[in-house]
């Protein structure tokens, strides 16, 4: 479906540089999603059958989305699950950087469109637990599942859960020859080693 919506995009020569500071031949666009309905509708079903399997939504109280593209799939999830929704800005206003009422005392599930280094992410679990919410799972869409950012959220107590990543993307392409042959085997190159990848190619090596 990511490909089909045209979320997919590869680049030859220059990489793509991700805010975090690596660098990937490859480049994933979810905000396109919200021009299609039907595949919207069935990746927020697909996200609920996840959630629900690995018992993520048990005790939330509030879907919090992250300024701006996790916006309309938290209110996607949220209409879909009855819960109320908040959005968490990347900066504050004034004293404050969430909306709406204080989530003090409650268990909130964390939602964007996709991870890569995972750097935002916690910055906005800092602040979600610094207001004095309780974050156990976030949701994305898209996780690329390269540069260990799963790892990085575990470590303050937070599961990552996704719809798919750039690993998937390879095995669909591959059987839609929806990527060309080139772009296949940059990304190969790239999942083999994205952290030598990104170094040779101008990026980061490490955190």
């Amino acid at each position: 479906m990511l490909l089909d919506a045209g979320c997919v995009s590869g680049r030859r020569g220059e990489p793509f540089r991700l805010p975090s500071g690596w660098a990937s031949p490859v480049y994933m666009d979810c905000r396109r999603l919200t021009a299609f309905p039907r595949i919207r509708r069935d990746l927020i079903r697909r996200a609920i059958e996840l959630l629900r399997g690995r018992a993520a939504l048990i005790g939330v109280e509030c879907v919090v989305g992250c300024e701006v593209s996790g916006i309309p799939i938290a209110a996607w999830l949220a209409e879909e699950l009855d819960l109320p929704m908040q959005i968490i800005r990347k900066r504050a206003r004034g004293s404050e950087r969430t909306e709406g009422p204080s989530l003090r005392g409650k268990r909130v599930l964390l939602v964007d469109d996709l991870m890569a280094a995972g750097v935002t992410k916690v910055d906005f679990i800092a602040a979600l637990q610094g207001s004095g919410a309780e974050v156990r799972d976030v949701f994305v869409i898209f996780d690329y599942g390269t540069f260990n950012a799963d790892e990085v959220l575990e470590a303050l107590g937070v599961r990552t859960n996704a719809l798919a990543s750039w690993a998937d993307v390879l095995a669909a392409a591959r059987s839609s020859c929806s990527l060309d042959d080139e772009a296949q085997r940059e990304l190969e190159h790239f999942l083999a080693g994205p952290r030598r990848w990104s170094l040779e190619h101008g990026g980061k090596g490490s955190y």
